[in-house]
């Protein structure tokens, strides 16, 4: 499913004024400050349930405002039983921020739902912008949040195992703190907490394993020099020669000094090597911006196999990329038949992103001042 219509109310300077969108390409253009990231902030909102740019929900409130909405139409996508309306929509989606109460509203055409992933699940959104790159160049974390979104939308379950993974990680952590160690109440969470990161684990090695082939199929196509000898491995957080229970009780008195976990899913990565080297110390910027590209577009082809559209945000790409990788990334993003929003400071050169005359259908916009003019 595409995004084809949104509106916000108080988010940042954007406009109240709805506007509809191609479920294919979007192209955003206007100064710095005019609200082309804002737009795409927005779509992330309904897709990710978060910002992409900033951490606290209350930094896109419009000025003087205590709550923001943002609404998403929906069109039916690959989904037969969904009746569009007049105007296209299939589906709606909703979420709504009272910074003051610090309470937020989640519905579902129409439904109050209580989870962000209720939301997320039904637009799956993918963000290109100029932090992306700190998936290469950045630590495991960055690396296990580009692997667990694809997992998200692979497996149904893996949301609420995490949650409750989380629960009893953070259980566990109070008790390693204590004073005192109760060793029986430890041996109670650690098996849990075993018990839920074999299954967390399990489902990233599916969802890695799925990728893995997505994207050796897919440097097969683009002529880099470098791939003969990349390596991508996943690994899960731990020895896995040895059952998580084992390494836990082993290293007791080593997690009860640090007072918490030292091993599992939350130290999880996938290692990027080069001839046995970290990608982060043997690649140029230059390489490291494309094998982040390929990366992205392989999971695109996951979801693409799973019949599910990705919207994928490229937000000010023109600064990062040259012309070359940008026409590469519109190309194989066309091919996979998702939904697209670029913006830019200067106004499109459809010709340049697709120099062969095979442009996809687009939409053009020009932004202002918080309001998209269609060109």
């Amino acid at each position: 499913m595409a995004l084809v219509k949104l509106q916000t109310q108080h988010f940042r300077n954007l406009s109240s004024t709805p506007v509809s969108f191609s479920p294919s390409f979007n192209l955003l253009y206007g100064e710095n400050g005019s609200g082309k990231t804002s737009v795409l902030e927005a779509i992330g909102y309904l897709g990710l349930g978060r910002s992409f740019r900033v951490s606290r929900h209350q930094a896109v409130v419009s000025h003087g405002e205590q709550q923001f909405t943002v609404f998403g139409g929906l069109d039916r996508g690959l989904d037969a039983s969904a009746e569009p309306d007049a105007s296209g929509v299939a589906h709606r989606l909703g979420i709504a921020r009272d910074v003051s109460q610090k309470e937020t509203t989640l519905r579902v055409d129409g439904e109050g739902v209580r989870s962000l992933s209720s939301l997320a699940m039904h637009l799956p959104v993918s963000v290109i912008d100029p932090g992306v790159f700190d998936i290469v160049a950045g630590g495991p974390g960055k690396r296990r949040q580009f692997l667990d979104w694809a997992v998200f939308h692979v497996e149904p379950s893996f949301a609420s195992t995490w949650q409750q993974c989380q629960r009893v990680t953070s259980q566990r952590n109070q008790t390693l703190r204590n004073g005192r160690l109760d060793e029986a109440l430890l041996r109670v969470w650690d098996s849990q907490y075993a018990a839920l990161s074999d299954r967390i684990s399990a489902a990233r090695k599916t969802t890695f394993d799925r990728f893995k082939v997505a994207f050796q199929a897919l440097v097969q196509e683009v002529d880099v020099g470098w791939t003969q000898g990349l390596k991508l491995e996943f690994y899960p957080g731990w020895d896995s020669s040895q059952s998580l229970l084992d390494i836990l009780a082993s290293h007791r008195e080593q997690e009860r000094r640090m007072g918490h976990t030292l091993y599992g899913p939350n130290r999880a990565d996938i290692r990027l090597k080069f001839q046995g080297r970290p990608v982060s110390e043997t690649f140029s910027r230059g390489q490291q911006k494309t094998l982040v590209i390929l990366m992205k577009i392989a999971q695109g082809m996951v979801l693409s196999e799973l019949g599910k559209q990705v919207t994928f945000l490229l937000d000010d790409i023109n600064a990062e990329l040259d012309v070359g990788h940008r026409a590469m990334l519109a190309r194989k993003l066309q091919a996979l038949r998702c939904q697209v929003f670029i913006t830019s400071i200067e106004h499109p050169q459809p010709e340049a992103l697709w120099p062969d005359n095979q442009a996809p259908e687009y939409r053009m916009f020009h932004v202002e001042h918080g309001k998209l003019t269609e060109e």
